[in-house]
C-alpha cells in the first residue's frame, strides 16, 4: 500500500546508572571508589534510503525506542552506549514536529540524514565525585533520562515534471507511453491511487515524471483524492497539464483545464508560477472544432496528443526538454530548522505551594536529585554544596525562606536550617 504520510512517536535511549564501588583485593582494605560511568542512550536517526518509494512501513503509527546505555560497573568499566536507531525514507521526506507542525528536516539529497532525538548523557560513577575532601563518596548519578516526541513524516515525491489534470485525462497512459513505468490503466475515475514515477530519456537528457493521481474541484478543501497528493507538485520544475480535450464523459476541458489550475494555486499561490505546458489529449477522438474552441479560450503552450496513437508525444517531448534546459535544479524547502530543546542544565526555580512549602524545580534540581542519596552523609553534603554554589540557597532566602520552613524538591520534602 502507497503511504506519503505518516505519524510515528520516537523515543532516545536513557543513558546508563553510574556504578558506586569500591575497588577490593586481598590485604588491599582501602583501594578507593573504582565505580564506572553509565553509557549514553543511543540517537533517533531518519535517513534516505533512495531505494525506498512509500512510507508504508510506518503507517501504523508504530513507536521507535533507541537502545539505552548500560549501566557502569566497578574498577571504573564504562557502561556500553545505546545504539542508534536508524529511520529509512524514500529521498524528498520532510520531517515535521507533530504538535507545531515545524519542519525539522527536508531530506533531499539520497545521502541525507538526520539526528532528530540526541540520547540521555550517561550517570557519573562515584569515582568521578573524589576529591581532595571527599576520599570515599558513597554514591553515583543514574542517567539522563529522555521524552518520547511524535513527528511526521510527509513525503513530497522529487520529480522534475508533474502530470496533473482531471481523472481520466490521460496521464496514466501518457506516463507510460514517455516512459518504461507500467502503472495501471482503465477507463473509470480514480485509476490511479498513488502517484506512479516514470524516466524518460532521450539521447544523453533524462528526466523524472510523477502522474499525479487525479484533482477534482474541491481537492484543495479536501473533496475526492486529488487532496492526497497535492504536495507531490510542490517540488515540480515544470508542470505538464493533460486536458481531454475530446470532452469523454460529456466534460468540458476549458472548464477542467480552469479548475485544476485554481485547485492547484488554492493548496499553493506558488505553483501559479511554475512554467506549465498544456497537452491536449485524445484529439484523435476530437473534433477539430473542439481544439480550436479551446485554443482561442486558452492562453499558453499547448501540444496536440494522443496517448493511445502517441501521436504528438515526441514532439511534447521535446518541449518538456527544451523547458528544463532552461529552469533551474530543484532545491530543498526553505525553513528554518526546529530542533527539540535541551533543557539549560543550571536552570532552576524557586516556587510556593498552596501549603507555604517552597518547591525547588528545574533541570539542575532534576539533575542533583538524580544523584542525591538522602540517607549517604557524603551524597546529601554534595548536594547542599551544590545548591550553594548554583545560587539555589541564595534564591530561596529572596524568597524569604527561614529555619523551620518546609522544601519540597520532587517527591522529597526537608526542613530547612540555616
Amino acid at each position: 500500500m502507497f503511504t506519503d504520510r505518516a505519524k510515528i512517536y520516537i523515543k532516545a535511549g536513557d543513558g546508563g546508572d553510574g556504578c558506586t564501588s569500591f575497588y577490593t583485593e586481598k590485604y588491599v582494605p582501602n583501594g578507593g571508589p573504582d565505580g564506572g560511568d553509565g553509557g549514553d542512550g543511543g540517537n533517533i536517526v531518519i535517513a534516505v534510503e533512495p531505494s525506498r518509494a512509500s512510507l508504508s512501513e510506518y503507517r501504523l503509527g508504530k513507536h521507535y525506542r533507541a537502545e539505552n546505555g548500560g549501566n557502569g560497573s566497578g574498577k571504573n568499566r564504562h557502561g556500553k552506549n545505546g545504539a542508534d536507531t536508524v529511520l529509512y525514507v524514500p529521498r524528498g521526506t520532510v520531517v515535521r514536529d507533530a504538535e507545531s507542525g515545524a519542519i525539522i528536516a527536508d531530506l533531499f539529497y539520497a545521502d541525507d540524514k538526520v539526528t532528530v532525538l540526541e540520547g540521555g548523557i550517561g550517570g557519573k560513577g562515584n569515582a568521578r565525585f573524589k576529591s581532595s575532601r571527599r576520599q570515599a563518596p558513597g554514591f553515583s548519578q543514574k542517567g539522563e533520562p529522555t521524552k518520547e516526541r511524535a513527528v511526521v513524516l510527509e513525503l513530497k515525491t522529487i520529480a522534475d515534471v508533474g502530470l496533473v489534470g482531471f481523472p481520466n485525462a490521460g496521464k496514466s497512459t501518457l506516463l507510460s507511453v514517455m516512459t518504461r513505468a507500467n502503472p495501471k490503466i482503465a477507463n473509470y475515475p480514480f485509476t490511479t491511487l498513488s502517484p506512479n514515477l516514470g524516466v524518460c530519456a532521450r539521447d544523453d537528457f533524462s528526466f523524472l515524471i510523477a502522474d499525479i493521481p487525479g484533482l477534482i474541484e474541491g481537492a484543495s478543501g479536501g473533496a475526492g483524492l486529488g487532496h492526497k497528493f497535492l504536495r507531490h507538485v510542490d517540488r515540480t520544475r515544470l508542470i505538464v497539464h493533460v486536458v481531454d480535450v475530446a470532452g469523454t464523459d460529456g466534460r468540458d476541458p476549458i472548464y477542467d483545464y480552469n479548475t485544476v489550475n485554481n485547485e492547484l494555486k488554492t493548496y499553493n499561490g506558488e505553483l501559479a508560477d511554475v512554467p506549465q505546458i498544456i497537452a491536449l489529449n485524445k484529439t484523435d477522438c476530437a473534433s477539430q472544432e473542439r481544439i480550436d474552441a479551446f485554443r482561442a479560450a486558452v492562453d499558453g503552450e499547448i501540444y496536440e496528443i494522443s496517448g493511445a496513437t502517441h501521436a504528438g508525444v515526441a514532439a511534447l517531448t521535446d518541449a518538456i526538454i527544451a523547458k528544463l534546459k532552461t529552469l533551474p535544479p530543484q532545491t530543498p524547502i526553505e525553513f528554518e530548522p526546529f530542533s527539540y530543546e535541551t533543557a539549560d542544565p543550571n536552570s532552576f526555580s524557586v516556587t510556593r505551594a498552596d501549603d507555604g512549602a517552597f518547591v525547588l524545580g528545574g533541570e539542575l534540581i532534576e539533575r542533583l536529585a538524580r544523584t542525591v542519596i538522602l540517607e549517604d552523609r557524603d551524597s546529601f553534603m554534595y548536594f547542599q554544596r551544590r545548591l550553594d554554589t548554583s545560587g539555589v540557597t541564595k534564591q530561596l532566602k529572596k524568597a524569604g525562606v527561614k529555619d523551620g520552613d518546609t522544601v519540597r524538591i520532587l517527591d522529597t520534602e526537608f526542613t530547612y536550617e540555616e
